[in-house]
């Protein structure tokens, strides 16, 4: 029989769970004590040095989030991804969460895929195991082989649908009104943050709409050969089994293992992070659930760049074109340390209401973001401005706006993943050159007039220091100005010349005029820097480099 689910309402939900009280009262009675039991002991045994205490303890703490199901697996698996938050021994435990739970009944799987797919697993596939190869919070996954061919099956957990719906109703209740008495300011209501959470875990266990997912974030990908996604096979897929080709590679869970295989972390982290940008940049369109049982490490690829898989694909989201030009500004004066520009950046976006006088945050954003690219470069990463920001938060009327839930999950579970392969690995490192060459690169109409802001201020006039700061951020290391030196040069020529460049060919002559006189001062300057950049030395270097990459 198909299933047909009904998506996230925190309204008709919670009336549907108040209606069974036989359901509600022993559940909220259950996880309350669970939780209180667990602080009870981390209170007491969560300093100690016995290191046979503290593995009893991360045991305990796996099994109170397996327990309680498939919800608070997910919340689990975020905390798996954080080695700066969570300890050593307790996160090798919460590792297992990603794809190593314990599996449902072997003969209840085969009884999902027939009703799925109207014939017995023996049937459809050459070959089917008897046992899943690995099993997650939301199904679990067998190696079948088709056509000499092996593929990846997922089966989805029996009753899916009923334990989410009524833990995520019990979670808002619960977050809602536990959260006067939380150590939290996020300045918002946390009921609308778990919102966002069961709208995303109903869409995830709609296997149909992950098939869509993963056949768009392919298509997205298409023309990078760093990024592999797994071929859909729809003869096989269907709302709680989905079929893909089987991906051979190492999951980036462990920098001494991907040593072992002969992989360079590194070349993943890059790959990775940038991969990330790009979603979020690029595409608006991005993977929200980024822990290492969804990604691999793939043979092939280069020093600098991996090859990397994705998987799972339910958990996805969108941000939309206004937020994503107004998080690249928000970096460009980052960067540009413009704090009064950046807190208009956090006014738009809803981090803060329109009636805030922005001055007075300009101090507190300083204190917090100062210097983030100069001398504190090797001590920033999020959960130090997290830190600082939970503090700012208290003074300061900060919101956290629900539809930036996602998006912080992703960031944050990305740069764990990448810290557990790197634990000196700062994001900023790779994310602030993406920015510039970006802007340097990107002839759209919404990121020249970013390019246009920070080339000129509001009087016309030639902002050198920021050019040259955008240009010493991309070509900092010779590494960089080997491969992006080249498509710069090309795409600020090609600019110049183009329609789309008389925005910054007027705003040149107009430069040039001071107090109604000619003024070639800032001009040459501008000349010196060009010159110095792209110099035939360093365009030389690009070719040749370029030309060795390709052999």
């Amino acid at each position: 029989m198909k299933r047909t689910y009904s998506k996230y309402s925190a309204k008709d939900d919670l009336i549907w769970l108040i209606l069974r009280p036989w359901i509600f009262i022993p559940r909220v009675l259950y996880i309350l004590l669970t939780f209180i039991f667990l602080f009870l002991r981390i209170l007491f045994q969560g300093n100690s040095k016995n290191k046979n205490i503290q593995k009893n303890l991360s045991k305990y703490l796996f099994d109170v989030i397996t327990d309680l199901g498939p919800c608070f697996i997910k919340l689990g698996q975020a905390l798996s991804t954080r080695p700066d938050l969570v300890r050593q021994d307790w996160l090798t435990e919460l590792t297992k969460l990603q794809d190593n739970l314990p599996a449902f009944d072997h003969k209840i799987a085969l009884k999902i895929i027939e009703e799925e797919l109207g014939s017995p697993a023996n049937q459809l596939f050459e070959e089917f195991p008897d046992s899943p190869i690995a099993s997650a919070s939301l199904g679990q996954v067998y190696k079948a082989k088709l056509n000499n061919s092996y593929l990846a099956v997922k089966v989805q957990r029996p009753n899916l649908y009923f334990l989410i719906r009524r833990d995520v109703v019990i979670l808002r209740f619960l977050g809602t009104f536990l959260s006067p008495l939380l150590p939290l300011n996020i300045g918002v209501g946390i009921g609308e943050i778990i919102d966002e959470f069961g709208k995303a875990l109903f869409d995830e266990i709609d296997y149909q709409k992950e098939a869509e997912n993963a056949l768009k974030f392919a298509n997205l990908f298409k023309e990078n050969p760093n990024i592999f996604i797994p071929k859909l096979e729809k003869k096989f897929s269907s709302k709680r089994v989905i079929t893909t080709s089987w991906i051979d590679g190492v999951k980036l869970r462990d920098r001494a293992l991907l040593e072992e295989n002969n992989l360079i972390p590194a070349s993943f982290i890059k790959t990775c992070v940038i991969s990330g940008l790009q979603q979020l940049f690029e595409f608006g369109y991005f993977h929200a659930d980024p822990h290492p049982g969804n990604m691999f490490a793939l043979k092939g690829g280069n020093a600098d760049c991996g090859n990397l898989a994705y998987v799972d694909f339910g958990m996805m989201d969108t941000i939309t074109n206004s937020d994503r030009l107004t998080l690249i500004k928000a970096i460009v004066h980052i960067i540009n340390n413009e704090y009064y520009l950046l807190a208009e950046d956090f006014q738009k976006l809803g981090f803060l209401t329109k009636e805030q006088d922005l001055q007075k945050l300009v101090e507190p954003l300083k204190e917090v973001l100062g210097g983030s690219f100069g001398a504190e470069v090797g001590n920033f990463n999020l959960k130090n401005v997290t830190d600082k920001f939970s503090k700012l938060m208290y003074s300061y009327p900060f919101r956290v706006p629900s539809r930036f839930a996602l998006i912080i999950r992703a960031v944050v579970s990305q740069e764990g993943l990448a810290l557990r392969l790197d634990p000196e690995f700062k994001i900023l490192k790779i994310a602030y050159p993406y920015i510039a060459k970006k802007l340097l690169t990107d002839n759209s109409e919404e990121i020249l007039d970013i390019l246009i802001e920070v080339v000129f201020d509001k009087k016309g006039q030639i902002q050198i220091e920021k050019v040259e700061s955008l240009l010493n951020i991309l070509f900092r290391d010779s590494e960089n100005i080997n491969s992006d030196l080249i498509p710069v040069a090309n795409a600020g020529l090609k600019l110049f010349v183009s329609k789309k460049g008389s925005e910054v060919r007027k705003n040149l002559l107009l430069s040039l005029i001071k107090d109604e006189k000619l003024e070639f001062t800032d001009a040459k300057k501008l000349l010196a820097l060009i010159r110095d950049t792209f110099s035939p030395l360093n365009i030389a270097k690009s070719a040749v480099k370029n030309i060795i990459s390709t052999v």
